[in-house]
C-alpha cells in the first residue's frame, strides 16, 4: 500500500498500519491520529442477506448523510482495494500532502463535483490511478491491491466526516452512518463496526484492519 500511495503522489505523513486485534492494548499500539481504518472481509451468503435487509431498512426509515461525504460506486470488478483507498483518502484530503503532480489529486478535484455514478465512469478511464493499481498488484509489493484479485474478499472504508462515522462500500448503494464519533474515538468506534462484521460471520477468520494513521 505504501507503494501505492507514493506511486499516486501522496506524501507519506500517513500510513498504513496493521491493526493486530481488536483489544484495547493492541489498539493502544495503532499510532493516533487514526483518519480512516479499511476492513477486508470475505462476502459471504450471510453477509449478502444481512446487506439486502440493511439496504431496504435504510430506504425505508431514512438515514442522515452530509453532503461532504465523498462517496464513489464500483463499477470495476476487482478495484474495491482501490476505492477503499480513494475513500479514505479522498474524505481525509484536507489532512493530507499531495505532490504538485499527484494523479490522485487530480483525480478528486476533478470528480468532486460528480455523482457516485459518474465517480465510478471516470475510474474507468482515469489511466493514470488504473495503471498504478495493476502495476502495484502484479508487482506483488504491496497487499490490498493484489488482493483484489480474490472476488470473495471485499475491502470497505470507515471514516470521521463531520463527526458521523460512514461505512464506505462501492458495492451498496449509499453511505452507511454508523453514528457519532470524534478524533479521538474514531479509532475504536471503527473496530466496534468491524467487529459487528466478524460477528455475523463467526466461523469466518478472513477478517483484516488497516488504520491509516499519522507517521
Amino acid at each position: 500500500i505504501f507503494q501505492f500511495l507514493k506511486q499516486l503522489g501522496i506524501h507519506p505523513d500517513w500510513q498504513f498500519v496493521d491493526v493486530y486485534g481488536m483489544e484495547p492494548e493492541l489498539l493502544s499500539m495503532v499510532p493516533r491520529p487514526v483518519c480512516a481504518v479499511l476492513l477486508l472481509f470475505p462476502i459471504t451468503e450471510k453477509y449478502e442477506t444481512f446487506r439486502t435487509e440493511e439496504e431496504e431498512r435504510i430506504k425505508a426509515k431514512g438515514q442522515d448523510v452530509k453532503s461532504s461525504v465523498y462517496f464513489m460506486k464500483q463499477t470495476i470488478n476487482n478495484a474495491c482495494g482501490t476505492i477503499g483507498l480513494i475513500h479514505a483518502i479522498a474524505n481525509n484530503r484536507d489532512k493530507m500532502n499531495f505532490e504538485t503532480n499527484s494523479s490522485l489529486k487530480k483525480f478528486l478535484e476533478d470528480s468532486l463535483s460528480m455523482t457516485p455514478e459518474e465517480r465510478a465512469k471516470y475510474l474507468e478511464t482515469y489511466e493514470a490511478i488504473r495503471v498504478t493499481h495493476e502495476s502495484s498488484a502484479h508487482e506483488g509489493q504491496t497487499e490490498a491491491p493484489s488482493i483484489d484479485e480474490k472476488v470473495d474478499l471485499h475491502f470497505i472504508a470507515l471514516v470521521n466526516v463531520g463527526g458521523h462515522l460512514y461505512e464506505l462500500d462501492g458495492r451498496k448503494p449509499f453511505p452507511i452512518n454508523h453514528g457519532e464519533t470524534s478524533d479521538d474515538s474514531f479509532l475504536e468506534d471503527a473496530i466496534e463496526v468491524c467487529k459487528k462484521f466478524m460477528e455475523r460471520d463467526p466461523e469466518e477468520l478472513r477478517f483484516n484492519a488497516i488504520a491509516l494513521s499519522a507517521a
